[in-house]
């Protein structure tokens, strides 16, 4: 019996090694070692998050709504802004001066609703003011009267869940700058850090009317008494404005009725007519000096319908003749030269909306020429084309029409060139024009004095600088893992 030998693996003869052929080589793939894919992924995820902690962190978070209502007692009306408009139907409560426990009764139901708007857990932390303009302002020639009511609605609002702050009467210049400050805040004319040219405010209600505006000409020196002084968002504001008291629509159209002989009215259209009572008008303060000595009782008011015999009898009630300072609106009061854009608000807005006459780049001749076609349209047939309008309101169109029209272009001196400067305005940017915004801002000191400091990139630039540094970071993290795939793939894998 023969043994043959067996090749060892020792043995390094070719015959041996024919008949055992040599191990399979095979390289790693570094991707599939589990610490290679473990760091991969984290690497990955921590990138990721870096990226999303810092859009998360710095992205403009939305504030939790706060709210502030301010209650506007005008002499015609009230209203509530929370910055929603509750509009309460019913007259001013300067008009509750012989039962002033009505003025805070008339609040009552409006106040509910205001509850209603704003959520319970902010009732405490919200501020509720209560501001009166020029009918309070009238009244407050009667202390006792405006005292009694102003006593009678601080009683009522004190009764709601909300913070409140008081009850107060508003100067004339107060309503007037306050204006300003929200037209020009919501147009967002005062937060530019270089400042963009202002827009003046012109604002028309049913005792006064406020004009205000920056001029370039005015430094407070002439008349001091309409200098204004602001400084917001780290500039400076020398404001001009005036209050016209007793020169609200409504006071000024008690002002063409106070001659007794004066019973057919240009003012109003043809074929209208009511009895009226003299002793309404010269119940009021702005004509308590013009009061006769002797008057009928009741006179019957007929409508004649003549724009331009209205305009004469408009006119008649300013005074153009005595003028101490360089220049003049009316009455003796010093108003400089006009600039810039203006926004008319108020009663300037629903008359001439209700007239379609608010596109003012319509020249000024056209204007009172549709303005004259109202005025001349029969009564009747004004009725059937405003059906839904109240007839107490609906018949003082034309008149109120023809008085802001006069006290433009004659009172405030804005020429037919600039007549197009002025913008007939309701709301910006879904907020009502007026002056209880700029009231609550000033209360709330929410406007500061200094511009907040800029950071040192915007926020699309930090974003972007995040996530190019994340990409640098993750191709140094590739080349880190270089070496180590180099080495793993020289090492063999005996199969």
């Amino acid at each position: 019996m023969f043994l043959f030998p067996v090749c060892s693996p020792f043995l390094t003869s070719p015959s041996c090694l024919s008949v055992f052929p040599p191990p399979e080589m095979k390289g790693k793939n570094p991707w599939n070692t589990p610490t290679t894919i473990i760091i991969t992924v984290i690497g990955i995820i921590a990138i990721v998050a870096l990226v999303t902690v810092a859009v998360l962190q710095n992205r403009h978070l939305p504030q939790k709504y706060k709210y502030g209502i301010v209650l506007d007692a005008g002499s015609s009306h009230t209203s509530v802004y929370i910055y929603k408009l509750c509009q309460i139907y019913t007259v001013g409560i300067s008009s509750y001066a012989s039962a002033p426990w009505k003025a805070g009764e008339s609040l009552r139901a409006c106040m509910q609703d205001v509850e209603q708007q704003v959520p319970k857990k902010r009732h405490r932390q919200t501020p509720l003011y209560l501001g009166a303009t020029a009918g309070m302002r009238l009244l407050k020639y009667n202390s006792s009267m405006s005292d009694g009511v102003l006593q009678a609605v601080e009683e009522a609002l004190q009764k709601f869940p909300f913070s409140y702050q008081g009850a107060r009467i508003l100067s004339g210049q107060e309503e007037g700058a306050f204006g300003w400050v929200t037209v020009n805040y919501l147009d967002d004319r005062l937060s530019q850090v270089c400042g963009l040219e202002t827009t003046g405010a012109l604002d028309l209600g049913g005792a006064s009317t406020q004009i205000s505006f920056v001029s370039d000409k005015y430094n407070g020196s002439e008349s001091p008494s309409n200098s204004v002084n602001f400084r917001l968002y780290g500039n400076d504001y020398n404001l001009y404005t005036h209050s016209f008291l007793c020169y609200g629509k409504d006071q000024a159209l008690l002002m063409t009725q106070s001659v007794p002989e004066m019973l057919n009215d240009p003012c109003f259209n043809p074929g209208y007519t009511a009895i009226k009572n003299y002793s309404k008008i010269y119940d009021s303060p702005c004509l308590s000096g013009w009061k006769p000595q002797k008057i009928p009782t009741h006179f019957t008011h007929n409508g004649t319908g003549n724009f331009q015999q209205c305009q004469r009898i408009v006119k008649s009630i300013f005074n153009f003749t005595h003028c101490k300072y360089s220049q003049c609106s009316f009455n003796g009061i010093f108003q400089p030269s006009l600039q810039g854009q203006f926004g008319a608000f108020s009663a300037y807005y629903f008359v001439m909306s209700f007239l379609n006459l608010t596109d003012t780049t319509m020249p000024l001749e056209a204007v009172k020429a549709k303005l004259a076609h109202y005025c001349s349209t029969p009564w009747n047939q004004i009725k059937q084309q405003h059906p839904e309008v109240n007839e107490k309101y609906l018949a003082g169109y034309c008149f109120s029409g023809t008085y802001i029209l006069t006290l433009l272009m004659e009172g405030y001196n804005f020429t037919s060139e600039e007549y197009s400067n002025i913008k007939f305005i309701k709301k910006i940017k879904d907020s009502d024009a007026g002056w209880t915004l700029g009231y609550m801002l000033n209360l709330t000191n929410m406007i500061p004095a200094e511009a907040p400091d800029s950071p040192l990139l915007p926020y699309s630039g930090y974003v972007s600088l995040v996530t190019i540094m994340a990409i640098l970071l993750f191709i140094l993290f590739i080349l880190c893992l270089c070496p180590l795939w180099t080495r793993c793939s020289k090492q063999p894998e005996i199969v």
